[in-house]
C-alpha cells in the first residue's frame, strides 16, 4: 500500500504555496520514500556528456533553495533540476500565487522567482552529489543589467552543478521573455559561458536554456539557429504557458500567471517537434510539460527529447508516479524493439 494515497489528499487541503513548502520540510528532514528497485538497463543514457541512470528527471520550480535534491535523487529520479535561483534573494510576486486546477490536473503559478539567492543554494549544493543535478538560473526582478545577473549566477554556482539551465522564459517576471530574442539570448549565453569557463578551468558544466511554448515561427527559428551556433548545448522545452486552452473546468482557470500540466502536454510537444527539426536533431533536448505516465514520456522521446521532466503531475500523484513512468517508458521501448532510451530519440521524424 503506498503510504502516499493517504498523505496527499491531507496535503492538498492546504492552501498549495503552503502545502509546497511543508512538503520541501518534510523531504528536508529525510521523510521521503527510497527507490526500491534498480532502474532498468534500458533507461540508461548519455546526453550532454553525462550518463544517467534513467531520463526521468524532477523539473525546476519544486525545489527552488536547493533544500531536497538529494532526497529526490534518492526516490529515483535520474536527475534533477533546482533553482530558479538569482543572484540576490528576492520574495516574488504577491500571494496569492499559486492555484491548483484539479479538475484539470493542471497548475497556474505567478511565483515571480521567489527565491534565498545565490549564496543560500550555493551552500546547499555544496558536498559529493550522488547523482546528477542542474540549476537552473534567473534575473532579479529589478536588475540594471539582466546578463551581469546570469553571469554572477554561473561564476557562483557552476562549479557546484552538473548542467546549468539559463531561464529566459518564465511568464512571471517583467520583460523576461524579451531575452529569448536572438541578440539578447547570444549575449546571455557568451557571457554566461565565459563566467563558467573562468569558475571552472577545469571543465565546465554544460549550458542549457530553457524556452517558452508561446513562441511564433520566427521565434522558434531564431532560438534554433543561436542554438546551432553557439555555447548552448541543449534546450528546455518548454516552460509555463500563458494561454489558456479551450474547455479548462476550474474556476481558477482565468487567474495570471503561467499555465502546467496536462493541458500544456500537447502544445508543448508539438514544440519539442519543430525544435528537433529546426535543429536537426544536433542540439539535444529536455521535454517538460504535461507528462502524467510512460506513454506521455515516450511521446516526448518520440518526438524528439533526449530526457523529459515532470513537475505537476509529480505534485497529484506523488512519488509513485516516478517508478510507474519508468516501469512503463521500458515496456514501451521494448515492445517497439529499441534497446535504450536514445534509439526511440526523435523516432516520429524517421
Amino acid at each position: 500500500m503506498d503510504p502516499y494515497a493517504f498523505i496527499l489528499p491531507l496535503i492538498r487541503t492546504l492552501e498549495p504555496e503552503r502545502a509546497h513548502r511543508l512538503t520541501v520540510r518534510a523531504l528536508a528532514m529525510g521523510f521521503g520514500p527510497a527507490q526500491r528497485q534498480p532502474d532498468d538497463p534500458a533507461l540508461r543514457t548519455r546526453v550532454f556528456g553525462l550518463e544517467f541512470p534513467n531520463p526521468l528527471g524532477l523539473a525546476a520550480g519544486f525545489d527552488k533553495n536547493a533544500e531536497v535534491w538529494r532526497a529526490a535523487l534518492r526516490m529515483g529520479f535520474g536527475f534533477v533540476e533546482t533553482g530558479t535561483v538569482t543572484p540576490l534573494p528576492q520574495q516574488g510576486n504577491p500571494r496569492p500565487r499559486l492555484f491548483r486546477l484539479a479538475e484539470d490536473a493542471a497548475v497556474i503559478n505567478r511565483m515571480g522567482f521567489n527565491n534565498d539567492g545565490i549564496e543560500a543554494a550555493a551552500r546547499n549544493l555544496a558536498g559529493p552529489r550522488p547523482g546528477i543535478v542542474g540549476v537552473n538560473i534567473g534575473k532579479n526582478r529589478d536588475t540594471g543589467d539582466p546578463v551581469a545577473d546570469y553571469a554572477a549566477c554561473a561564476a557562483r554556482l557552476g562549479p557546484l552543478a552538473d548542467y546549468l539551465v539559463v531561464n529566459v522564459s518564465s511568464p512571471n517576471t517583467p520583460g523576461l521573455r524579451a531575452l529569448q530574442g536572438p541578440e539578447a539570448l547570444t549575449r546571455i549565453v557568451d557571457a554566461t559561458s565565459r563566467a563558467l569557463r573562468r569558475a571552472c578551468p577545469d571543465g565546465a558544466p554544460p549550458i542549457l536554456v530553457k524556452i517558452a511554448p508561446d513562441l511564433t515561427g520566427q521565434d522558434r527559428e531564431d532560438i534554433a539557429s543561436v542554438a546551432r551556433g553557439s555555447a548552448i548545448a541543449g534546450l528546455i522545452v518548454a516552460n509555463t504557458t500563458i494561454g489558456r486552452p479551450a474547455g479548462l473546468r476550474s474556476r481558477w482557470r482565468s487567474e495570471s500567471g503561467g499555465l502546467s500540466g496536462k493541458p500544456l502536454f500537447a502544445p508543448s510537444t508539438e514544440l519539442l517537434a519543430d525544435m528537433y527539426r529546426l535543429t536537426g536533431g544536433a542540439v539535444p533536448l529536455i521535454g517538460v510539460g504535461g507528462i502524467a505516465s510512460g506513454g506521455d514520456a515516450y511521446r516526448k522521446i518520440r518526438a524528439g527529447a533526449s530526457l523529459i521532466q515532470v513537475y505537476t503531475a509529480f505534485v497529484y500523484q506523488g512519488p509513485v508516479l516516478i517508478q510507474r513512468i519508468k516501469d512503463e517508458l521500458a515496456a514501451l521501448l521494448r515492445a517497439d524493439g529499441y534497446d535504450d532510451v536514445d534509439a526511440a530519440v526523435g523516432a516520429q521524424h524517421c
